[in-house]
């Protein structure tokens, strides 16, 4: 058999691995790799392992053919957060004490360039153990040259040795095609956590899960989930990838067009590569459409939000259909209704007429559908999907959703577009409004100048990057304060950011939505801005209710070519827009495409 792959050793000082990182070459591959799930314990013992100069296993890595210099981490990822997450202070020792971070410059540097935050606790370590620390040599493999199926091979042997990963972890790991991408995917974006495939080390803390008596800092905050705010798992349950295999039955069920059999061995069998089961399937969603089931997915997602909060009072989906308050999970229950009501969406082409009706009959649903075992065959789950839609009807009409449904920036879009300008920087702009924050509310022309003036930083991107530009969220706490002082809105908070919509906009200005949305497309069109990317843009530009408080959505698509306003280059460092004020800088830009 021959190795295409070649393997070196490579002891290195955790001085220099904290180097990488700082340079950003340490990269996460999403297709295969979980999110950080040590606990504070686990962290903490291996600290004091390194310290005592005790032999921690070895750590695997993959250097690219690429010229990049990137390292992506195969096997490690816990430990190397833990070391880099405590010099960076993100945590203390059982002692109480953190690194410190005074005695290693290149911390220093970034701490105080913002690049972290570090815990507020003046017990430090020694300049002796800072010492240890960083002079101690971890054994690192590194794959050089390989490919993405040899990584990906890998990768599965690694986690078929034991039991570290749950089984949709080690489902989704063991194979990527189609199917996985396609679960992967919609859990992400519901979780809120979508990212870019491959990411830096640095960015793991913001895709994974905060469990509610953990607070590791983890920007995905376990409790304002979907699953779990409704009560459908439980946050330990989120944090073992049980939204995925949850979606993974739904998405089977529906893109086969038969219920599956609710086991452990029906769901292994869709992973199993070139198996028959999962040959059908892929076959099945080549047909059906990956984009398709996802825009279904969630539009029935947003239907059963819309019932859980009907009548005026927010109510937890578990707590309607227990008759009994309890919190146990209950995702073969969720799966059998959200199948009902995509049948009543799609099969029957009709949309709810009452949703406060629906969330009465569905009050203490699980005395009338089979709850016990024999509920998990195929057929027997087919029953309770037609029970629940018998319950349901009444409450629906004739009336084809497809304009709706497969729209674009859906509600839970919008969400995702906010979470990932935390990510993506340089691809997205949040502005608050385009009315300057006094009393007298006029418009602020020069801010809607520097909107064109990002939207062509952003398509000068590169050719393959996308971005928008979202009006009506505002990214400084500051900013809220005095939109709710003066529009007396109530935000809604996704990612740390506050959307505050532009309805309130309209109504001081006293006029339409309709028209506060041209005036934002007369200045885009009057502007000078490059074509084609001007029409491109001008004919993406939509508005989205959002919840009542009403958002403008620029969307700027890849270009082919350098964009120019006002005869000027601009680009995007990080999340500003800044001018290419020398020849140069404009060379360089335009290289990009």
């Amino acid at each position: 058999m021959k190795i295409l792959a070649e393997l070196a050793s490579q002891p290195t000082s955790i001085q220099s691995v904290y180097g990488w990182h700082a340079a950003e070459r340490l990269f996460v591959n999403r297709r295969y790799q979980r999110k950080l799930v040590w606990t504070l314990e686990e962290k903490q013992k291996l600290v004091e392992s390194i310290l005592r100069k005790y032999p921690i296993p070895a750590i695997l890595l993959a250097e690219k053919d690429d010229g990049s210099g990137h390292l992506e981490i195969i096997d490690g990822l816990q430990r190397l957060n833990a070391i880099i997450s405590f010099i960076e202070g993100a945590f203390a020792l059982t002692d109480g004490r953190i690194f410190d971070i005074s005695s290693f410059p290149t911390a220093k540097a970034r701490l105080e360039a913002g690049n972290f935050k570090s815990l507020d606790v003046k017990s430090t370590i020694t300049t002796a153990e800072v010492t240890a620390i960083l002079d101690y040599s971890l054994a690192f493999s590194v794959m050089r040259k390989a490919t993405d199926g040899e990584v990906d091979d890998v990768f599965d042997r690694i986690n078929s040795y034991g039991h570290r990963l749950s089984d949709q972890e080690r489902r989704q790991s063991g194979i990527q095609n189609d199917f996985s991408e396609l679960v992967r995917k919609v859990a992400s974006k519901l979780r809120g956590d979508g990212s870019p495939t491959i990411m830096p080390l640095r960015m793991m803390p913001e895709v994974s899960i905060d469990l509610p008596m953990m607070k590791h800092g983890y920007d995905v905050k376990a409790d304002s989930v979907f699953w779990c705010k409704q009560g459908i798992l439980r946050a330990t349950d989120l944090r073992d990838s049980m939204d995925e295999q949850c979606i993974a039955d739904i998405a089977a069920s529906i893109v086969s067009g038969a219920v599956l059999e609710r086991s452990k061995d029906a769901l292994d069998d869709l992973y199993v590569r070139d198996s028959e089961p999962a040959e059908q399937l892929l076959g099945a969603l080549k047909v059906y459409g990956a984009e398709k089931f996802a825009d279904e997915f969630f539009y029935c997602i947003e239907q059963i939000e819309k019932v859980c909060s009907a009548g005026g009072q927010d109510e937890k989906l578990r707590n309607i259909i227990f008759e009994e308050r309890n919190t146990n999970a209950f995702p073969a229950v969720f799966t059998v209704i959200i199948i009902a009501f995509h049948e009543m969406f799609i099969k029957e082409k009709s949309e709810i007429a009452d949703f406060k009706k629906i969330k009465e009959n569905l009050t203490n649903l699980t005395r009338r559908i089979d709850t016990s075992r024999r509920a998990t065959a195929a057929d027997e789950r087919q029953k309770n999907i037609n029970t629940i839609k018998g319950i349901i009807s009444p409450c629906f009409v004739k009336s084809d959703q497809s304009s709706k449904i497969y729209s674009d920036h859906k509600a839970l879009d919008v969400d995702d577009y906010i979470r990932r300008s935390n990510m993506e920087l340089a691809n997205y702009e949040l502005k608050q409004g385009v009315l300057a924050l006094d009393a007298n509310r006029e418009i602020n022309v020069d801010l809607l100048n520097r909107v064109v003036a990002t939207i062509c930083a952003i398509a000068n991107n590169g050719p393959d990057r996308v971005g928008r530009v979202l009006i009506g969220v505002a990214d400084k706490p500051e900013h809220t304060a005095k939109i709710v002082e003066l529009d007396g809105v109530q935000p809604r908070n996704v990612g740390g950011r506050d959307v505050v919509g532009v309805a309130r906009e309209a109504k001081a200005l006293g006029i339409s939505l309709e028209d506060y949305h041209g005036i934002i497309r007369k200045h885009i069109a009057a502007s000078n801005l490059s074509e084609p990317l001007k029409s491109q843009v001008l004919s993406s530009i939509d508005f989205n209710a959002y919840y009542g408080l009403g958002l403008i959505i620029i969307s700027v698509p890849a270009q082919a070519e350098l964009s120019y306003y006002n005869d000027e280059v601009y680009w995007r460092e990080g999340d500003n827009t800044k001018k290419a004020d020398t020849a140069k800088l404009i060379a360089s830009i335009g290289q990009r495409f």
